[in-house]
């Protein structure tokens, strides 16, 4: 790729009760290997690797993106994306902080080089104690950004009365989960058990079938048990066992999506032999039955 000169993207110190994002295209994306043109944005883009892997050139650095992680693109920022493993399965969305920005149509996000409008690079809301998202551009959002965010795609894509407002909102619960995400990161980094923790969860959602306890994690990390679930919350956004069940239902979603497999076998394979107790457990987080959730998204 060729180094060009970017556009300094521009920041905004604006309150959260000011922040109202418009939402400007939101899809699931299955691609096969490729590589795309450099391109630049005018608005901001949230990139999710659902399944395979993403390569992102930009600033000079060669970001390689698997399975749950997020690269947040801005504005102005030549970059060029690359798809390596097929399938590859991503999940993009275009928004503005403030709802300022005019796209009509898909070609209206992407900069036309021989036709560049400066005034029309959207502007990035930043509010203490946080940094700017576009500081540290990769992230592995947590299960509920994760959920809000296939939310989003699902009600921009099916446009239901409304779904304007709805779209906002969880447009900022996934900011301030990012944000949050941000701060948990840091605080990783200058913690004694932050990276063991890290570690740790990464094991939970490599194998969330695993009998796990708050006891059991708490042994492995030679942590008495209480200081373990202050620790993991710090890290982590909520307690282990919220932590858990989260992932669990991350991934009854995704195997209900992408397999055939009997309502009980998805219950075994994420850590629920009881189908009864899965099949409550699933309603009570999603709103519908496991079934119900398998037909909904084959018609999406």
């Amino acid at each position: 790729m060729q180094e060009r000169e970017n556009f300094h993207s521009l920041k905004r110190e604006t309150p959260y009760g000011e922040w109202s994002p418009g939402i400007h295209y939101a899809q699931f994306q299955n691609l096969q290997p490729c590589s795309f043109p450099e391109r630049r944005l005018y608005d901001f883009e949230l990139l999710y690797v659902r399944q395979g892997k993403l390569t992102t050139k930009m600033n000079g650095t060669r970001h390689v993106l698997t399975s749950g992680q997020l690269i947040f693109l801005s504005p102005g920022v030549y970059h060029q994306n690359s798809v390596a493993t097929s399938p590859t399965k991503l999940l993009g969305i275009h928004f503005d902080f403030f709802g300022e920005s005019r796209i009509l149509r898909e070609e209206d996000m992407v900069v036309n080089e021989e036709e560049v409008i400066p005034g029309k690079f959207a502007v990035e809301a930043v509010a203490a104690p946080f940094l700017p998202l576009s500081e540290d551009p990769v992230y592995s959002p947590p299960p509920e950004c994760i959920h809000a965010m296939e939310q989003l795609v699902q009600e921009f894509t099916m446009r239901p009365p409304g779904y304007e407002l709805v779209c906002r909102g969880l447009m900022l619960g996934i900011l301030t989960s990012l944000l949050r995400t941000q701060s948990s990161r840091r605080l990783a980094k200058a913690s004694v058990h932050g990276e063991r923790i890290r570690a740790l969860i990464e094991e939970i959602e490599a194998a969330p079938a695993q009998g796990w306890t708050n006891r059991s994690m708490a042994a492995l990390m030679n942590l008495h048990e209480d200081h373990f679930s202050k620790l993991f919350r710090q890290i982590a956004g909520m307690p282990p066992g919220e932590y858990l069940r989260s992932i669990r239902h991350r991934e009854a979603r995704k195997l209900l999506r992408e397999t055939d497999w009997t309502i009980e076998t998805v219950g075994e394979r994420v850590g629920y032999p009881d189908i009864h107790y899965f099949s409550r457990t699933f309603s009570s987080q999603e709103g519908i039955s496991p079934r119900a959730y398998r037909k909904l998204s084959r018609i999406l």
